[in-house]
This record gives C-alpha cells, structure tokens and sequence, in this order.
C-alpha cells in the first residue's frame, strides 16, 4: 500500500540552482532531496513543493510531499534521509498524510522572510545568509511603505520581466518589517507570489528606507504596473521560504520553531 507523506525541508540555497529540478549537472534541491528519499525508500520517489526558489534562495519551513510503498518509521526516514544529504539540506519533520493532499496546489498561502544585515561593513558570518545594505535604513518608513502593498492588487510592477504567471493580481495578506540591531526582518504572506515579486518589493523599500523616496512611492509604483518605474531587484542571499498554510491543519514537528523563527538570531 502507497503511503503519502508530508514533510518540511530547510536549505541553504547558496548552492542550488533553486528549488526545482534542473537539466542534468545542474544542482536543485528538489533533485538532491530525491536521491535521498529514494535511496532511503530502494525505488525511485518524485517530491512536490509548495513553492519554487530562485537560486540562492533559502528556506526555514518548504513544505512537500512524495510517495512510498516502503514501510519505515518516521525516525528511520529522518535519519536515513538526512545521513543521506548534505549539510546544506535537513529534512525537519516527516508526518503521513491523506492521499488527496497536494503540497503546491492545495497551498492557500506562502509566508517569506527577507533578511537585511543593514551595517557599514560586511559580516563574514552572514554572507550569503542575508543581505548586506551599508547605507543607512528606517525601518519605520519602509514599514510604513510596505503596508500600501496589504491587500488584492495587480503586481505587474512587482515582477519580473520573464514572469511567466498569467495572473499578476495576488492578495498579500500581511507584510510587518522590524528592526534589531543592525538586522532588518521583512515578514510577508500572500496567497501566492509572482517571479521576483518579494525581491522587487524589497528593492523598492531599500530605497525609501534610505531615504531617497517617500513611502507613497510604493503605493505610485504599485499603480503604474510598470516593472520599471520600480527600484532594483533586491539580492536572493536574504530571502527565506518560511511556511505554507492549508485549509485542513498540517500535523508539524513537534521539536520547535526553526532557526529562522529566533529572531533576532537571523
């Protein structure tokens, strides 16, 4: 008997070329997670996400699900799985689901983070892990900014030139921006997300948090629908896919939040 399984990925994604699989020698996440569950499982198991990733992207809390008649615990499945890896992914938690359960499609919203480490020089540490601003940002004004954006509204100027989605209105359900210390977390669920949307966002906010726009600029950009009447397409080093809600509850680990949830730690 096939069972599904749900499951909660966490990745670097500073070596993949994004979430989704790619031609042959090029690295995805989702291709090195399917050798690893298919090894673990002895046959060959696809695995759907609840989202893509650009590459570089990150992610705290991707959700999935895949396929198996192999009959494991769930503790030889995470640790098989993960002993399988590389560092630069963890499977979190495992959990069997109902078979009619669709990680992408039943996905009713998308929850990132976006990370800047806003200092006048660099951090080793953070490199890669979160975007690096030196001038000097208001997280109050870019806040202020960014809840022009709450709502049901036509995102073309959000997204990419090359956004292939033939439906460029979204209905962001919340973006908050905090500031500690020299870290500035953006917080934003949507029901969906166009290409680039959270890094065009976040480009248009850098500028207004620097001081070189005011916040209506996001409303009058939004409102043009023209991708170049924004600002730059932030870097993918600080963005993070944190969470995906469904209609029905989603048993989760029971271990605790992810790293990404201990703020100010990220």
């Amino acid at each position: 008997m096939t069972q599904r399984y749900a499951i909660g990925i966490e990745f670097d994604g500073r070596f993949y070329r994004g979430w989704q699989t790619q031609q042959v020698g090029v690295a995805s996440v989702q291709a090195t997670l399917e050798a690893a569950l298919s090894k673990v499982a002895n046959h060959p198991v696809i695995v759907h996400g609840a989202g893509r990733t650009d590459a570089g992207v990150h992610a705290s809390g991707m959700i999935a699900h895949f396929n198996s008649p192999s009959t494991r615990t769930e503790r030889n499945w995470l640790m098989g799985v993960n002993t399988c890896l590389p560092e630069s992914i963890t499977l979190r938690w495992l959990t069997p689901i109902r078979d009619d359960f669709h990680a992408r499609f039943q996905a009713t919203a998308r929850r990132y983070h976006y990370i800047i480490y806003n200092h006048p020089r660099r951090s080793s540490h953070l490199t890669g892990r979160a975007t690096w601003h030196y001038h000097a940002l208001n997280a109050e004004r870019m806040h202020e900014a960014a809840q022009h954006l709450v709502g049901v509204h036509d995102f073309s100027a959000y997204r990419a030139v090359a956004c292939q989605s033939n439906r460029p209105v979204r209905d962001v359900h919340f973006i908050n921006i905090e500031r500690r210390g020299p870290l500035i977390r953006l917080d934003i669920q949507a029901d969906g997300f166009l290409h680039h949307m959270v890094r065009n966002i976040v480009g248009v906010l850098l500028a207004i948090g620097q001081g070189d726009a005011e916040p209506v600029w996001a409303a009058e950009v939004l409102a043009s629908g023209d991708r170049s009447a924004g600002g730059i397409t932030a870097a993918p080093d600080g963005l993070y896919f944190v969470d995906a809600h469904y209609p029905d509850a989603l048993p989760r680990e029971t271990l605790g939040p992810s790293w990404l949830s201990a703020w100010p730690i990220a």
